[in-house]
């Protein structure tokens, strides 16, 4: 095996070395022999195995066994500074070059056990149903495809207007009056044609409504509108599919997402079943707040910031590279006061109908 450092910089001072690899912080290591900068140095040049890395320390009169090189090399892994040097590339170069930003990401989190590669494949291996390409989820395409998630289904019911132009930046002025996946569906082959795109041109009125649409796919993203319990109907649908669900939306300058894996975490339904006393002021603004209609005041960099921010909890499922952190919580970020962000999780429903509709998940082997 050979390994290779990320993309990281360091200088001596005294008898430590310090590192830095993620801008906001820096890693101060004892370094009284100067080996560690050696080893960091020969490690710049390129992949090397334990026993090149020896052999080049060696020729620089640095004496080190390959068990305490092995040691080495693992604390450094440990610090998030090397990884494994066959997992960085595709050895497509086309591909390598489309995905060229998706694999420096991914690098970030890579080590001797998860590549970068691993992580990409995962994303074009996966299918994901989304609904309504309207506000947020005109971004949320967008980004999935740029990640370039392999298989996309969506799903809408609307057609092109004007209207939409303030914040859905899929559509031109030629789409007025046309269905919105069939456009949506044309912008995606056009911006990658290796994805595979479907469109479901559906009105949903209730969670049976989504049950032939779960099969074979890997995860919901997105979020419907037109009824107050859409939300409740898509987390049902999801539940009973054992498909995760990352959904989001904002009114004015406050944006929420949220996100479910069944089986897992505590669903929607959790939430919605912990609301305040009946006769309470509290119940009552819930009550007007959950029958609202108004009109709509989502602009463009709202918008993108909702979509945004479901493809990133998104890729957490896909990929693993990150635990999502929005499983069975509402993340709020309120735009109005800079960028203030709460995280409230939801109530453990230990008998909550819609939890016991999941799926039994298979015993990891």
């Amino acid at each position: 095996m050979r390994v290779a450092l990320k993309e990281c910089s360091w200088r001596a001072v005294g008898e430590d070395l310090v590192i830095v690899f993620d801008p906001r912080e820096s890693i101060t290591l004892e370094d009284p022999e100067g080996k560690i900068g050696a080893l960091l140095s020969v490690l710049r040049k390129g992949p090397r195995s334990i026993s090149e890395l020896r052999a080049e320390l060696a020729a620089q009169d640095v004496d080190v066994t390959e068990e305490d090189l092995g040691k080495g090399i693992e604390g450094l892994t440990g610090l998030g500074l090397i990884e494994r040097a066959e997992g960085r590339s595709t050895d497509d170069p086309a591909v390598d070059e489309r995905h060229f930003s998706n694999l420096a990401f991914f690098g970030t989190f890579a080590d001797l056990d998860r590549h970068r590669t691993d992580f990409l494949q995962r994303v074009r291996d996966a299918h994901v149903l989304v609904l309504g390409v309207g506000g947020g989820g005109s971004s949320l395409v967008q980004c999935l495809a740029g990640l370039g998630v392999g298989e996309l289904t969506l799903l809408d019911h609307d057609r092109v207007e004007s209207r939409n132009f303030a914040r859905q930046f899929l559509y031109r002025h030629e789409d007025i009056g046309r269905s919105k996946v069939e456009r949506a569906k044309a912008w995606v082959r056009a911006y990658d044609p290796d994805i595979e795109v479907h469109t479901v041109d559906r009105w949903v009125a209730g969670p049976e409504d989504l049950a032939d649409v779960t099969d074979g796919i890997d995860l919901i993203a997105g979020g419907l509108d037109g009824h107050p319990d859409a939300g409740l109907w898509v987390n049902e649908a999801a539940v009973r599919a054992g498909v995760p669900m990352v959904a989001g939306g904002a009114t004015r300058t406050l944006l929420s997402y949220i996100s479910v894996n069944p089986g897992v975490s505590p669903c929607l339904a959790c939430e919605f079943s912990q609301r305040p006393a009946e006769g309470t002021a509290s119940a009552a603004a819930e009550d007007i707040v959950y029958g609202m209609r108004t009109t709509n005041p989502l602009i463009g960099p709202v918008a993108m910031q909702v979509g945004s921010l479901i493809a990133l909890e998104s890729l957490r499922y896909l990929t693993g590279f990150q635990e999502p952190l929005a499983a069975g919580a509402r993340i709020r970020l309120d735009l109005r006061n800079g960028l203030a962000g709460s995280r409230v999780p939801f109530p453990d429903v230990p008998d909550c109908p819609v939890c016991a509709l999941a799926p039994v998940r298979a015993a990891a082997a």
